[in-house]
């Protein structure tokens, strides 16, 4: 379904994303984010950004996908819960494990898991994506916070675009770091030329900022933590490629030998944030899974 809209003068200069929430006050603000990410949402044929100001006359256009429904059934799958209370959850998810179900994948997902462990769940992202905030990829493994309620879930999605949610990440790339801190500040969008990846790009695409620091060379790797102070997709992945340090086993931007063949060894071992209710800090640890840390034991190993 496409819904079209003219602008009139009295918008003249607003942004793009507050005009179509003023005009069509039934779409939330992140659904109308969304479509804007997915490009979705053209002003005079071209896709815009959130903040994209109007002129008077400007034609917009916004494609509502159609959806598909889906029954999503409870699961068992003794998810390793780190944390929990009335309002969050949080999950340290396994490497393997898609975190929603979509089309062609409708089970064995972390939200099968997450609505056999709990009767209620945030229902802000709609039926598929029940109470989650946000994603980690499906290879890549660590904690996940997901929303009990919307309230918790507004709150959680504030603090992610305040930056008062902070996540680590312990990451082993190709090659050795001879500096011991960086920050890459490289923005991050579709890659034109393989719509399934990212890329740091100038185009259509969104600040992304990740701070590292390394905690332990090898011969031909290093082992970094990563901070995350947005939250793009792949953003590790994509940023780690780019300063030519890509992720070991990363089957999409690392085009080096592969030293695993399931996966990038890409962990979230930390998330901190504040209690929706309570006001309280709390943070939350995961240690690394057998395989990452047999890993790095093995190169220890040759490192004597």
């Amino acid at each position: 379904m496409k819904h079209h809209l003219i602008v009139e003068m009295r918008h003249h200069g607003e942004r793009v994303d507050k005009y179509i929430k003023e005009q069509l006050p039934e779409v939330s603000r992140s659904r109308i984010q969304t479509l804007i990410d997915l490009a979705h949402v053209t002003v005079n044929g071209i896709s815009c950004k959130s903040n994209t100001r109007l002129k008077e006359n400007d034609e917009i256009e916004i494609c509502f996908p159609q959806e598909t429904t889906l029954n999503v059934e409870a699961e068992n799958m003794n998810l390793d819960i780190r944390y929990e209370d009335d309002d969050v959850i949080v999950i340290n998810k396994p490497k393997g494990i898609v975190v929603h179900p979509a089309v062609g994948h409708h089970s064995n997902t972390l939200v099968n898991g997450l609505m056999y462990e709990c009767k209620d769940l945030s229902g802000i992202n709609g039926v598929l994506r029940p109470g989650i905030v946000h994603r980690i990829d499906k290879d890549t493994s660590g904690l996940l916070i997901v929303a009990k309620n919307d309230f918790a879930h507004q709150a959680l999605v504030e603090q992610l675009q305040k930056k008062t949610m902070h996540r680590l990440y312990y990451a082993l790339v190709h090659g050795v770091i001879t500096h011991e801190f960086g920050t890459i500040d490289a923005p991050i969008g579709r890659d034109p030329k393989e719509r399934q990846n990212m890329t740091v790009t100038a185009v259509h695409s969104k600040e992304a900022k990740t701070h590292f620091k390394v905690l332990e060379r090898f011969h031909n790797f290093s082992l970094v933590e990563c901070r995350l102070e947005t939250g793009r997709t792949h953003q590790i992945r994509v940023h780690m490629q780019y300063i030519g340090h890509p992720v070991a086993g990363d089957p999409k931007y690392s085009y080096r030998k592969p030293y695993v063949d399931n996966g990038q060894l890409l962990h979230a071992h930390q998330l901190s944030f504040i209690q929706p209710t309570t006001k309280k800090e709390i943070t939350v640890h995961a240690e690394l899974p057998k395989e990452f840390d047999e890993i790095l034991n093995k190169l220890r190993m040759e490192m004597r």
